[in-house]
């Protein structure tokens, strides 16, 4: 989320929470915000809509792991909920094969920075970027690790098929 943003404070509170499940009022969010809510999020559902694109509002609360879950445009108060996936692994033997969508999955569900990430797990933080853009692929000792680092975590991982892949509930 771009600093000088508007709705980098939203952002900034959204992160600092720890539930499932955040509800705001429209005031509220404007205190945070320091200024006024535009006209079209008091009468528009589409301004609350979770886009990746094209909506700085919508980078704020899904920048900070949330999705608009219901907006009461009467009651002027919106729901905030943090999306349930559960994340397909391949396996190889007892080995799980961590590709770079699942290794940036597992620091996002720690709620990490990936210098904290590899402080955690022992290595450089340029070896997590690599993972993390598929230069390469950790070492079937380091996988041992994150499996166990991720179970540690209750990151939310079952054996699937040919592809890892995520699921949305």
């Amino acid at each position: 989320m771009n600093q000088g943003s508007k709705y980098n404070p939203l952002y900034s509170y959204l992160r600092q929470q720890g539930a499932e499940e955040v509800i705001l009022t429209f005031a509220q969010i404007e205190a945070l915000i320091g200024g006024q809510l535009p006209s079209s999020a008091r009468a528009q559902r589409a301004w609350w809509s979770n886009r990746k694109q094209g909506a700085v509002q919508a980078q704020a609360w899904m920048g900070a792991g949330y999705h608009v879950e219901s907006i009461d445009l009467t009651q002027e108060r919106v729901t905030f909920r943090k999306p349930k996936q559960i994340y397909r692994v391949r396996r190889e033997g007892s080995i799980v094969l961590w590709n770079a969508e699942l290794i940036k999955a597992l620091r996002r569900h720690m709620g990490l920075t990936q210098a904290e990430f590899a402080r955690e797990l022992g290595v450089r933080q340029p070896t997590i970027s690599e993972w993390e853009t598929s230069v390469y692929a950790p070492k079937r000792s380091t996988s041992k690790l994150l499996t166990m680092v991720a179970e540690q975590a209750g990151f939310p991982y079952e054996v699937g098929g040919e592809e890892a892949d995520k699921i949305e509930d």
